[in-house]
């Protein structure tokens, strides 16, 4: 991916991130399955306000969420539990982002759950186990490597075909941040 397509790509992540609550714009089923997740969002998380984010310099994993209308729920997921302002840090950071529909085929009801205050510990341990601290490049996985995870856990990676997998998760995406690296995945990872 070149330098251009790439702040394009960080670009259009953080504008559909600043969006978290609007409707994603798309196919009817789509629309009905976010406005769904959203109305089950606790209005303290909806309302609550992100830390101000410069637009203007490098953009860190943070601005590339941000911009992405397919990271909505990864955002409100963030924004419970208070790691805004830790994703900004210098880093270094991978983080494996999963999109709003890696979160979609989780159980009914798990999203809504893991935003309530009751929940937080879990959703903070859930959000650890997709960082790891270092720059990891899809060119540098290997098949059967494993990673620390922010959370203390391990996951393996599958390289088969030019196809990279974390755990069960494809990843079908990166984009390099100035603290580093956002691997798009289209399951989220669950900790065992």
């Amino acid at each position: 991916m070149n330098d251009a397509h790439s702040k394009t790509t960080v670009l259009a992540l953080l504008v559909a991130l600043v969006a978290c609550d609007k409707e994603p714009s798309g196919g009817a089923t789509k629309a009905t399955s976010q406005t769904t997740a959203n109305a089950a969002v606790p209005s303290e998380i909806k309302e609550s306000p992100l830390p101000t984010i410069p637009t203007d310099g490098p953009k860190n994993v943070v601005h590339i969420a941000l911009g992405s209308k397919d990271h909505t729920t990864l955002v409100t997921a963030l924004k419970s539990a208070d790691y805004v302002d830790s994703l900004m840090n210098p880093g270094p950071f991978t983080v494996f982002a999963p999109t709003n529909g890696a979160f979609e085929k989780l159980p009914p009801g798990t999203v809504p759950s893991l935003l309530t205050t009751e929940k937080k510990a879990d959703l903070k341990n859930i959000l650890q186990y997709h960082v790891a601290v270092s720059v990891y490049a899809t060119k540098d996985f290997k098949d059967g490597q494993t990673l620390g995870m922010a959370n203390g856990a391990k996951v393996t990676l599958h390289v088969k075909d030019g196809k990279v997998m974390v755990n069960d998760a494809t990843i079908v995406a990166s984009i390099p941040a100035s603290n580093g690296i956002v691997h798009v995945i289209d399951s989220v990872l669950v900790p065992k």
